[in-house]
């Protein structure tokens, strides 16, 4: 900025950022890779940054699980099987639905130093289930029963992710400011969804532990410009 005479200066930092990982079943060692991104914004006499993460997971989706939940019930139902055995059959048995790739993205703008693995362990976690690049078999029906049985939709993922970061960083001033996306890619449709959340911690902190209604939040754009002009 100082060089070029200009008022501001931007940049965008992307990195590959590999983590040692074990498959759950059957142990076997592997290597996934995250991604890490960081963002700054510099004025004549401030400047702020954002660090974060980029993680890749499964989701599961809910409605298509319900519609096949109420099938299996009817078709049960016509087979003469006793309503006490069906509600225990459905209870006991991964039912189907529809799966797609999650891809979420988390960042944090705050002066504090963050540890890059307790953010894609946040964003991993708000997923129906972790992906790996190396699985087994019995690695494989961990990963299906475990989705199946958390099934989310797109928005779920991103309010999970702003829950858990608000829960962990209550260390953190009201002013550090939080961003989410969520990108699915959808297998029987021919597009993909997507969700977002963002504001400072203290609208965030308002919303979901107070259940306060917070009319509008605080956006990225508005944080890195109005509060870096302010400082």
């Amino acid at each position: 900025m100082e060089k070029q005479k200009a008022f501001r200066a931007d940049v965008h930092i992307r990195t590959a950022y590999p983590l040692p990982r074990w498959t759950r079943v059957s142990g076997r060692p592997t290597q996934e890779v995250y991604g890490l991104i960081a963002q700054a914004v510099a004025a004549k006499d401030s400047s702020l940054h954002m660090i974060g993460v980029e993680v890749e997971g499964m989701v599961a989706c809910p409605c298509a699980q319900d519609m096949v939940h109420s099938f299996a019930r009817v078709r049960l139902q016509e087979e003469g099987f006793p309503e006490d055995v069906i509600e225990k059959m459905l209870g006991i048995t991964p039912l189907a639905t529809h799966n797609q790739r999650g891809r979420a993205t988390l960042m944090i703008g705050t002066d504090a130093n963050l540890d890059a693995s307790d953010l894609i362990d946040i964003a991993e976690s708000a997923m129906s289930s972790e992906n790996y690049g190396l699985l087994k078999r019995p690695d494989e029906l961990y990963i299906v029963n475990k989705a199946h049985a958390n099934p989310r939709f797109v928005e779920d993922v991103a309010r999970e992710i702003l829950r858990a970061v608000v829960e962990k960083y209550t260390d953190l001033p009201d002013d550090a400011f939080v961003w989410v996306r969520q990108h699915n890619e959808e297998t029987i449709h021919k597009y993909d969804v997507e969700a977002e959340g963002w504001g400072t911690l203290g609208e965030l902190r308002a919303e979901i532990l107070n259940n306060a209604r917070i009319e509008r939040h605080t956006t990225k754009e508005e944080w890195l410009g109005l509060m870096g002009s302010a400082r």
